[in-house]
C-alpha cells in the first residue's frame, strides 16, 4: 500500500485553496486531460467553490512552505450537485490531482482513503466516480484500493468525451 507517513490529510482551509485550484489546474490542463478554456478549466481552477459546494481534501506536507498542497480531491455524496455518478446511497469524488514533484509519496492514494472514510462516517454504502481513460495510474492507485471497473455505468459528459467508472461496496 502507499506509503504516507510523511503527509497531513485534512479539510482545505482558506489557505490551500489558491494552490488546490492551482494544482488541478497544472495536472488536468498541463498533462492534457483538459483544454485550457471553457467551463470545465474554470472549475478545475475554483477551489472555494468545491471546498463551499461540496467538500475539498488537501494532501499536505507537514513543512509547510510553498508547495505545501501536495494533492487535492472533491469529495461529495450522491445526490450533492457535485455528484456526476453517485447514487444516494455512495460518495463520489472528482478532480483527483496530485503535483508531479509528489507522486510517489501515496499522497494520491492517501486521498481516496479519506474520502473512502468521509462516505463511511456519512453512513454510505460505497463509492462511484468516472476517470479518464488513459489516467493509468489513478486506476491503478484505485484497484489496489478494492475498487473495480463498472463499465455499464460509462458515460460521456460532453459529446465525444468518455469517462469509465470505478465503485466498491463497502
Amino acid at each position: 500500500m502507499d506509503a504516507v507517513t510523511d503527509l497531513v490529510i485534512r479539510h482545505a482551509r482558506e489557505e490551500d485553496l489558491a494552490p488546490a485550484g492551482a494544482l488541478c489546474v497544472e495536472v488536468y490542463v498541463g498533462e492534457g486531460h483538459s483544454k485550457p478554456d471553457g467551463p470545465y478549466a474554470e472549475l478545475l481552477g475554483d477551489a472555494r467553490r468545491r471546498a463551499e459546494e461540496a467538500e475539498l481534501l488537501v494532501a499536505l506536507d507537514p513543512a509547510g512552505g510553498p508547495g505545501a498542497v501536495l494533492g487535492c480531491v472533491t469529495f461529495a455524496a450522491g445526490g450533492n450537485p457535485w455528484a456526476d455518478i453517485a447514487e444516494p446511497h455512495e460518495g463520489e469524488i472528482r478532480m483527483l490531482a496530485v503535483a508531479r514533484a509528489a507522486r510517489g509519496r501515496g499522497a494520491g492514494g492517501a486521498l481516496v482513503r479519506a474520502a473512502m472514510a468521509r462516505s463511511r462516517e456519512l453512513g454510505l454504502t460505497g463509492m462511484a466516480f468516472s476517470t479518464r481513460p488513459q489516467m493509468t495510474a489513478a486506476h491503478r492507485v484505485y484497484e489496489r484500493l478494492g475498487f473495480h471497473r463498472a463499465p455499464e455505468r460509462d458515460w460521456e459528459p460532453a459529446p465525444g468525451v468518455g469517462v469509465i467508472v470505478y465503485s466498491i461496496t463497502f
